[in-house]
């Protein structure tokens, strides 16, 4: 499964879009955040998507883990969503 990388610069509007149709494609989506504005915007798109879905009967959740990753060879500690149907 792909994972969508979202920053702190990524629009949650472009998230949302990719997330809802991974989630209408696949069934569910997987997103990584690494620092608190990454996050702020992986929530952004998270409520975004919702209403995207919801007209269709897809009532999201979010279902948020750490998980540790490598960055230009350093480990980082990332938040990772698993955004699925309720």
């Amino acid at each position: 499964m792909t994972v969508l990388k979202v920053s702190a610069q990524s629009s949650p509007k472009a998230v949302a879009g990719a997330m809802a149709s991974i989630v209408r494609e696949l069934g569910s989506a997987e997103m990584q955040a690494v620092g608190a504005g990454a996050v702020n915007q992986s929530m952004k798109a998270i409520a975004i998507a919702r209403g995207y879905l919801a007209p269709g009967g897809i009532n999201l959740v979010a279902i948020p883990s750490f998980v540790e990753i490598v960055i230009e060879g350093q480990v980082k500690t990332a938040i990772h969503f698993r955004v699925e149907p309720r």
